[in-house]
């Protein structure tokens, strides 16, 4: 078998499939999407719509935190949104405490 992503990083391998051709996919593992699964099948959704906002970020802190999502493989707005939610929680685990 020749894998020409045996030896990449998460990012190089996400780089070279998004660059790949739909002609050089191989579907012969993957069954047709037929009439029974759309008939079956349910539409998933987040718990909570986001809302697209605007922040102005230190150009060195917004470097680091795209190096570390294309090292985490995660898009770097998800980074940025997770590292706010462990914040909130934590500071209203902090809050409960102090009632």
């Amino acid at each position: 078998m020749n894998n020409k992503f045996t030896n990449l990083t998460d990012a190089e391998r996400h780089k070279k499939l998004a660059e790949m051709p739909d002609e050089e996919i191989n579907y012969s593992d993957i069954p047709p999407l037929d009439e029974d699964f759309f008939a079956n099948a349910k539409l998933v959704t987040k718990d909570k719509p986001s809302k697209a906002i605007s922040i102005r970020l230190d150009t060195g802190m917004l470097e680091d935190i795209q190096n570390i999502a294309d090292e985490e493989d995660v898009k770097y707005q998800t980074l940025i949104k997770d590292v706010l939610r462990t914040f909130v929680v934590a500071w209203k685990k902090k809050q409960d405490k102090h009632i």
